[in-house]
C-alpha cells in the first residue's frame, strides 16, 4: 500500500530478503549450465535447419562458451507448427530447453492459424543464418531457366507442381509471390520438411520445387537451379540469377532466417547470458568454416538485432499475406 512504513526489523528482513534472491539469480547464472542443454528443431534430421543448427552449436561444450553440449531434438510437422507449439505451451522456462526459429515461417504462420505462438510467444536469443529461397526443377527437367517455367505455366494452368517444407514458411511465401508477379497458377505440394521437398524434386515427383539455398548447393548435381529469391546473386551460387534479373518481382520476402529462442518467461539472468554467448560461439572461425563448406549463408544478429526483424518482419508479413492469399 502507497505510503505504508514498515518496521525497522521488517524492513531488513524484507531488503535482506530481495538481496538473497538477487544473489541467487546471480549464482544461478553463474553456474547455469550445469547439465546438457536440449534444442528443439522444428524441421526433420538433415534438412538446412537441423544441419544448420548442428554446425553453430557444436563447440557448446567449450569452456569458453557454454562449458556443456547442446542436444538437438527433433519435433517435425505442419511445417514447424508441431515443434513450436510444443515449445511455446510445454518448453521448460529453466533454459535447458531451446529451441531453433524460422523467419518467415512461424510468424506467417502465426498469422495465417490460430496457433499457440507469436513473436511474444518466444524470448529471442542471437541469429545466425539468412538462407534465401531458390526454384529447382529435377536434372531432366525441360525447364532451363524462369522464361521457360512461366510460358509453360501460363499455357498449363495449375500443371506445375511445386513442392516445398510446408504451409506458409518461406518456400510457399516464394511461390505464392511468383504466382502473382509472373500471372501464373501453381499447384503447392507441402512436405513435411525441406528434406522431403527436395527428395521429391530429385526424384522428379514433382516438377519443381522451392528450397534452401544452402540445401540446393549441397545437392546441385541432381537439379538445375534456376533462380534465387533475393535482391542479389549470391556467392554461393553466382551463376543463378535473381528472380528480378528474370524480370520478375520476386523480393527477399522469403529468405529464411535461422536462429535460437527461449519460452516467455525463462529468467532474465539466463537470457541475458546466453545472448551474450551465442553471437560469439556462431562467429567462431571453425563454425564459419563449415558453414561455408555446406554453403551454409551466416548472418549473425544479437538479441537486440533479432527482436527488432521480428517486429519488422510480423508488420511486413500482415500486409503481404492477405494479398497473396487473394491470388489463391
Amino acid at each position: 500500500m502507497a505510503g505504508k512504513r514498515f518496521s525497522k526489523p521488517l524492513a531488513a528482513a524484507m531488503l535482506a530478503a530481495a538481496l538473497l534472491l538477487t544473489l541467487g539469480g546471480l549464482a544461478a547464472a553463474q553456474t547455469y549450465p550445469d547439465k546438457p542443454i536440449s534444442m528443439i528443431v522444428t524441421y526433420s534430421p538433415g534438412g538446412a535447419t537441423d544441419f544448420q543448427a548442428r554446425i553453430v552449436t557444436m563447440l557448446a561444450g567449450d569452456k569458453k562458451y557454454l562449458d556443456q553440449p547442446i542436444v538437438i531434438i527433433n519435433k517435425p510437422g505442419a511445417g514447424g507448427q508441431v515443434g513450436w507449439n510444443w515449445f511455446a505451451t510445454k518448453g521448460s522456462k529453466d533454459g535447458y530447453t531451446l529451441a531453433t526459429y524460422n523467419v518467415p515461417h512461424f510468424i506467417a504462420q502465426s498469422i495465417m492459424y490460430p496457433t499457440k505462438y507469436n513473436i511474444h510467444a518466444f524470448e529471442a536469443v542471437a541469429n545466425w543464418g539468412a538462407d534465401p529461397a531458390v526454384l529447382i526443377v529435377p536434372k531432366d527437367s525441360p525447364f532451363n531457366n524462369v522464361k521457360d517455367f512461366v510460358a509453360f505455366a501460363k499455357k498449363n494452368p495449375g500443371k506445375i507442381t511445386v513442392s516445398g517444407a510446408g504451409m506458409y514458411v518461406g518456400h510457399h511465401i516464394a511461390t505464392l509471390q511468383l504466382e502473382k508477379a509472373a500471372g501464373i497458377k501453381l499447384t503447392y505440394i507441402p512436405e513435411k520438411g525441406g528434406v522431403p521437398a527436395m527428395q521429391s524434386v530429385v526424384a522428379g515427383k514433382v516438377k519443381a520445387g522451392f528450397n534452401n539455398l544452402s540445401d540446393a548447393f549441397r545437392n546441385q548435381d541432381r537439379l538445375k537451379i534456376l533462380a534465387v529469391a533475393d535482391l542479389e546473386r549470391h556467392e554461393f551460387l553466382p551463376k543463378v540469377p535473381t528472380f528480378k534479373e528474370a524480370g520478375i518481382n520476386v523480393d527477399n520476402s522469403s529468405v529464411n532466417y535461422r536462429g535460437v529462442v527461449l519460452p516467455k518467461g525463462a529468467k532474465p539472468e539466463i537470457i541475458k547470458k546466453l545472448a551474450e554467448v551465442f553471437p560469439k560461439m556462431f562467429g567462431d572461425k571453425k563454425v564459419l568454416g563449415k558453414m561455408k563448406a555446406s554453403g551454409s549463408p551466416v548472418k549473425i544478429m544479437t538479441r537486440d538485432q533479432v527482436i527488432k526483424m521480428f517486429a519488422e518482419r510480423e508488420k511486413y508479413l500482415q500486409g503481404l499475406l492477405p494479398q497473396l492469399k487473394k491470388k489463391k
